[in-house]
Formats: structure tokens, sequence, C-alpha cells
């Protein structure tokens, strides 16, 4: 489908975050290993066996996690800017004690950062269930909506995720590249290396 307008961009059909649920059968981890040659039985078998834990779990959200730690989320309307900057710190700190990674920020300012997790990210279900090495990433530009997908063009796709866009779409006006307004991203937490 060709969007002639980046502001048309909700009629692209991409799946939303929050939507996908896993498998409900487990196929033998073994039948698995031996279609992917390089994955040993073993790893596969532990793959599947946290799949299975992870469709087995219960639902529920960053913010209800936050909260069971003792973080508390005021309304972003009754936070000045000083108590919001020390909040909104407090809460990327504590998502990332939980695994829990915030990027593509800089886009947005503190108080624009805050709202959208404390009205929209942190109220995505997950599954409340953890493995010391999984990750949870939660991209400010990945939800496919059109604000997001301009924000993505504009600050952060490098030439050829431009390029490769403008192929996909290529009916469609691509926003300007801009620099983004801030620069928070570079000290976010982000996971640690094995």
């Amino acid at each position: 489908m060709a969007i002639d307008n980046p502001n048309e961009l909700d009629r692209i059909d991409l799946p939303a975050r929050g939507k996908r649920k896993a498998r409900r059968e487990r196929p033998g981890a073994e039948a698995h290993a031996r279609q992917a040659n390089d994955c040993p039985p073993d790893l596969a078998e532990k793959f599947f066996d946290q799949l299975t834990v992870l469709d087995q779990a219960p639902q529920t959200t960053h913010f209800k996690q936050l909260r069971k730690r003792g973080i508390t989320l005021p309304p972003p309307a009754v936070l000045t800017d000083e108590l919001l900057h020390a909040k909104l710190w407090e809460v990327i700190r504590a998502l990332a004690d939980m695994n829990v990674y915030v990027c593509s920020t800089n886009h947005l300012n503190e108080r624009e950062l805050y709202d959208r997790l404390w009205s929209d990210v942190l109220h995505e279900w997950t599954m409340d269930a953890a493995f010391p090495d999984m990750t949870c990433q939660l991209d400010l530009v990945g939800s496919g909506s059109g604000d997001d997908i301009v924000a993505w063009l504009r600050y952060y796709a490098d030439a050829n995720d431009r390029a490769r866009w403008q192929r996909d779409f290529p009916t469609q006006v691509l926003p300007p590249r801009a620099k983004a307004p801030f620069n928070r991203d570079r000290q976010l937490p982000r996971p640690r290396e094995s």
C-alpha cells in the first residue's frame, strides 16, 4: 500500500506491540535442533522450555511490576519539572534492574517521555516471568503508529533504512532527516553483553 502523506501512516498494517502471543504448542526441541544444524540440542531444549514458561506465565504490565517493587508512579501533571526529572530516571533505572531497557527517546523531552511511559508504554501487557539472560526493549518509536514511523524515519533511520523504506513505499514522501533535539539515549542503561 502506498502512502502519500506521512500523516496517513496509520493505514499501514503493522503488528501492534503487545498483541502477539507465544505459540500454544511446543514442538519438540530436538526436531527444531535438527532443522537448525548449528543449534546444539541442549540449547534448543532450554529455549523451548523458556517459551513454555513464558506461554504459561500470567500477564502483567511493567507499571504493575514497578509498583510491586515500591516505585511510585504519579501522573505527569502533578510533577514539577525538577521532580519529573528525578522520577523519570528512577523509573528508567528500576526498569533496567528488571532487565527492561528504554531506547529511541531522543525525540522526546523529559515530560513527553515520562507521559508516554506513564500513560501508554508501561501499561502494555507482558509476561510475569523472567530469566537472568532475558531482556525486554521498550522502543519509543517501535509501536508501528504513524507518529512513531515518522519519528523513526526523521531521527533514527540511517540512509540504508530510509532508502529501503522509500523502495517499499515509493509514493510516500519521507520526512526530512533531522538531528534529534535531545541526547539522552547515550545515557540510558543498556543490557550487559554476555
